[in-house]
């Protein structure tokens, strides 16, 4: 357990430094392998590089188009028209909550939060520049609006997060919807007060908008229709939730066949829509596709030091000592799904591994102590968005590869709103399913 500590001690250390994860997550598996007792050689050669080649294996697809995807919306001018539309209805001094709302309607529209970045940040680009905030705050808007509350908490989100406990407790989607609407207000609202903080404390010291190197800003002349910028998106969001009921996809690879051809519509849609800059959209194809290389080899690299951990003795010795936690049957469900979350670097994974072993029992105490499954439901799916969020979770790392940050610049405001916040809020529904308020 010791040796998982200073592995992903190690890890957080290095990157904050600015190291990159292709080296340094390897590195810091090595670590946790020595400490545990494995195999050096083969630790690398098969449990690290299996996690690395089955994260690759199933998401390079999402990554790729995804990449190409948001790379049309931005030479197209889509992105920058979409950004001024919301500029004007919303306010160009509120660019922060119009990227988190703009994240959080993607993601409760059941779009992969991997996509989502790549989807919103040349929107976020636009309306920064707009409003003339530092760019580095950008990743901190988007982990808001994608990785907390739409994610989480929501009642009737489509996201695993909020899936996987239906399993266990016999739930659905919109199970705990009080806890729900709490908790996601609580990650939304203290999100957005304190980015906004933020930027008013990096604007006092002088901070202004630095124009990215791989972005380039249109000119107002040159912006198609904005609701005409507008239709790819909803392309996508639409097409990810109609075509599962329209295409008998095999079961095991529904979501996965929905998000390619949703985004493929979405790519089409841009060029249909933009064929005046058809020559810029083939160039924009090859950019994406090369920039979405180095994010899924940043996140995948971050996904085999996950699977080094899980494959360690102390990982066992940890999931055994969280899951014997002796206290009320919410708050153990919490703290065991918070922890191992953040020992996993992933949301999902650690909720899969605490209510494998625990559900059933759960289920008991459920039944026993007259507590709605709704609430251990909506318990489990908050506590997951907690502590996954630690500098070696792969959908952060992949957040700071789109928008070319470090970990040292903009992880300090992606872990106040995707860690403390959330937790906060895991801790008031936790509150409110012991008063019977679900």
């Amino acid at each position: 357990m010791v040796g998982i500590v200073l592995g992903l001690a190690l890890l957080v250390f290095l990157a904050y430094k600015g190291y990159s994860i292709i080296w340094v997550a390897p590195v810091s598996a090595m670590v946790v392998a020595l400490t545990g007792g494995l195999s050096l050689l083969p630790a690398y050669t098969d449990t690290y590089m299996q996690g690395l080649v089955d994260f690759a294996k199933s998401w390079f697809p999402m990554f790729l188009l995804g990449a190409i995807f948001g790379k049309a919306m931005e030479v197209t001018g889509a992105a920058h028209s979409v950004a001024k539309k919301l500029s004007s209805m919303i306010g160009a001094q509120r660019a922060i909550l119009a990227v988190i709302i703009s994240c959080g309607i993607l993601v409760y529209g059941g779009i992969s939060l991997f996509v989502v970045v790549f989807a919103i940040y040349p929107i976020a680009v636009s309306l920064f520049r707009e409003a003339d905030l530092p760019r580095r705050l950008i990743p901190g808007c988007i982990a808001c609006g994608a990785f907390t509350f739409s994610m989480t908490a929501f009642p009737g989100n489509p996201q695993l997060n909020n899936i996987i406990p239906t399993k266990y407790f016999g739930t659905n989607a919109m199970s705990g919807p009080i806890m729900g609407i709490a908790g996601g207000l609580v990650m939304l609202v203290g999100g957005y007060l304190w980015l906004s903080y933020r930027a008013k404390k990096m604007t006092a010291a002088g901070e202004h908008f630095d124009e990215p190197d791989n972005i380039k800003e249109s000119t107002s002349e040159d912006l198609p229709n904005p609701l005409l910028s507008v239709v790819p998106l909803l392309i996508v969001v639409a097409s990810l939730n109609i075509l599962p009921m329209w295409i008998a996809f095999p079961e095991d690879k529904k979501s996965t066949y929905a998000i390619i051809i949703a985004l493929l519509l979405g790519i089409a849609a841009s060029i249909l829509l933009n064929l005046r800059n058809l020559k810029d959209i083939i160039g924009a194809v090859s950019e994406g596709a090369n920039g979405s290389v180095m994010a899924i080899m940043n996140t995948s690299a971050a996904v085999g030091f996950g699977a080094v951990v899980k494959a360690a003795p102390g990982f066992a010795v940890l999931t055994k000592a969280v899951l014997g936690i002796k206290a009320s049957p919410l708050i153990s469900e919490a703290l065991a799904v918070t922890l191992l979350a953040g020992a996993t670097g992933s949301s999902s994974g650690g909720m899969g591994i605490a209510l494998e072993a625990l559900g059933p029992k759960y289920m008991e105490m459920a039944a026993s102590l007259n507590i709605d499954p709704g609430a251990f439901h909506r318990v489990a799916s908050i506590a997951s968005g907690g502590l996954d969020s630690l500098p070696h979770c792969g959908a952060v790392i992949t957040l700071l590869a789109v928008a070319g940050m470090t970990h040292k610049k903009s992880y300090a405001d992606i872990g106040m709103v995707t860690c403390v916040i959330p937790i906060v809020a895991t801790i008031v529904v936790v509150a409110m399913g012991m008063m019977g308020i679900v």
